[in-house]
């Protein structure tokens, strides 16, 4: 994608989302709706405006990264301590429990240990850019329903990088074994 291109395609991006959004709010379906429909739309499905969804991919991760850096503007660390309980105790057992429940379902259906392992723990991970908008429209991030949340969003967060050393680990251990990942 050619600088020119990138420019016009954000503008594209930026009017869609300023039409979209406002729009899907004023009928009472969210924002995060408004924007998904966007991309359908700008989609190479729709109008092909977006032709290739791995050209954008790089646009998007920065998206994502501005949206974790304003979350972390707003943590102070005095609110971080006070959240340890909900980030380690609720946050960690919400991974480990949704881990071994899909983990074990899916050795069920005979897929192997490790296979069950990695599957387990990329489903048990929830979009924190999501999630954090979607509770903020509603109005319960503050709440203490919403810090519990934000705790479990959180401690996800943190367990990406040791669950991507894990995978890398599972693989390695696999060598030439095929049924190693799906």
């Amino acid at each position: 994608m050619h600088s020119d291109s990138l420019l016009i395609n954000a503008l594209y991006y930026l009017l869609a989302a300023v039409i979209a959004v406002p729009l899907f709010k004023k009928i009472g379906l969210g924002s995060i709706l408004g924007y998904l429909c966007a991309g359908i739309v700008l989609g190479p499905h729709a109008l092909a405006i977006v032709s290739d969804p791995d050209e954008v991919l790089h646009f998007a991760e920065y998206g994502v990264i501005l949206l974790l850096f304003v979350i972390g503007l707003e943590l102070a660390p005095n609110k971080l301590w006070n959240m340890r309980s909900h980030i380690g105790l609720i946050g960690g057992s919400q991974l480990l429990l949704t881990t071994l429940v899909i983990g074990g379902l899916l050795m069920l259906l005979s897929l192997s240990l490790q296979q069950s392992l990695v599957l387990g723990l990329t489903l048990a991970l929830s979009s924190t850019a999501f999630a954090i908008q979607l509770m903020n429209e509603e109005h319960i991030l503050a709440s203490p329903l919403g810090r519990k949340g934000f705790g479990i969003l959180l401690m996800q967060d943190l367990a990406v990088i040791p669950i991507l050393i894990l995978v890398g680990v599972v693989v390695l251990a696999g060598g030439d074994d095929s049924d190693a990942l799906p």
